[in-house]
């Protein structure tokens, strides 16, 4: 199991949690959803929880993929096919990385089980 497909998701998100409740059953056979919000989750691979909580990171068996090109990656999984394609074409994938960055690292600042932005 070690080689599977992994998405590791912070659980603790509302916003998170929703999305992953949506898409579970179109990737359950595709891939391992890990909720690295639970409190014995450490890391994997050598890379920290925190590492983790910071941007959503995919293990696809041999390498990590994360932020929005993980997104994208577990997406496609989910058979998404219009909105992947949309946000890799050059200039939108250039903006969608700035606004997924910004919502990332105002995500770090979710409590309560709340994600909303300031």
């Amino acid at each position: 199991m070690a080689d599977k497909i992994k998405l590791f998701f912070d659980g603790s998100c509302k916003l998170c949690r929703h999305e992953i409740n949506y898409l579970a059953p179109k990737l359950e056979h595709k891939l391992l959803l890990v909720d690295i919000s639970a409190a014995d989750f450490a890391g994997y691979q050598g890379v920290s929880k925190q590492a983790m909580l910071a941007q959503i990171h995919v293990w696809d068996g041999s390498r990590f993929i994360i932020g929005l090109a993980a997104t994208l990656y577990y997406w496609r999984l989910a058979g998404m096919r219009f909105l992947p394609w949309l946000l890799s074409l050059p200039l939108i994938n250039n903006l969608a990385n700035k606004a997924y960055l910004y919502w990332a690292k105002k995500r770090q600042r979710c409590s309560d089980n709340q994600c909303e932005l300031p």
